[in-house]
């Protein structure tokens, strides 16, 4: 089989799963008259109560944006729970653009702190990294830093960033660049998930679930492709270090 015939497969292949999430959720959901009600008394508790949270949020003044930016940042250091959660949670309390900037500080803040750990602590960092299948497919990037690549990988929806933070922080790469490209590459994800939560504050239902609709099929293709990417990255940084450039 070709390359464009693989293409072409692969393809199918996605539009396949997505059509089937598609399908599986409306069954799930808008057939079974129960779990919609029950999903719906959520989604209408949640936004009832909306306001009532926010003016609690507010009520702590300074504090609630300091608060939401340390546990932004210890999510990506410790991840107690998923980054895609706390993204939600800041357009909901304090809308999109207040949410995405404080979400964005977080992110930074916690992505440099792992960079920063993994940096000190390297020998016991490398150690944990390496029980990972991931570290072996990536590990070109400690010796070639690979900033374009490492973009690239920012960006990718699904992709374990904070993991990629770690990496990172083994390589020589030098901090002021390494917090440049990963806020960025964090950004169009950090917006989605805050204008999910801005969409749900704003008792926008059909936007939120269409917006999160659209989150999960753009994530969809980058989780299959994910052995494809990987392979890119290793050529890529095999070409960067027979060419001695830094990606």
């Amino acid at each position: 089989m070709n390359i464009d015939k693989k293409i072409q497969t692969r393809s199918v292949f996605v539009l396949i799963v997505t059509l089937l999430f598609l399908c599986g959720f409306y069954l799930f959901f808008f057939r079974d008259g129960e779990r919609l009600n029950s999903f719906w008394r959520w989604i209408i508790h949640v936004v009832e109560q909306r306001e009532a949270l926010r003016n609690y949020v507010e009520s702590w003044g300074g504090l609630a944006p300091v608060a939401f930016v340390f546990f932004q940042a210890l999510q990506v250091v410790f991840a107690p729970i998923p980054g895609e959660a706390t993204g939600l949670i800041g357009g909901f309390l304090f809308g999109l653009w207040l949410g995405f900037f404080y979400s964005t500080i977080g992110l930074a803040i916690g992505s440099l702190g792992a960079f920063v750990i993994a940096r000190l602590f390297r020998r016991l960092i490398r150690g944990r990294l390496k029980r990972s299948g991931l570290y072996r497919r990536l590990e070109y990037l400690i010796e070639h830093q690979g900033i374009f690549i490492s973009f690239v990988l920012f960006l990718v929806p699904g992709f374990p960033k904070d993991f990629l933070c770690y990496l990172l922080g083994l390589s020589l790469m030098p901090w002021q660049v390494f917090i440049i490209l990963s806020t960025l590459g964090r950004a169009p994800g950090t917006l989605l998930l805050t204008m999910q939560g801005a969409k749900l504050y704003d008792g926008n239902i059909a936007g939120f679930l269409l917006t999160l609709l659209f989150a999960i099929i753009a994530a969809l293709p980058a989780w299959y492709y994910r052995n494809g990417i990987y392979a890119w990255v290793e050529r890529r940084a095999r070409q960067d270090g027979n060419g001695g450039g830094s990606g």
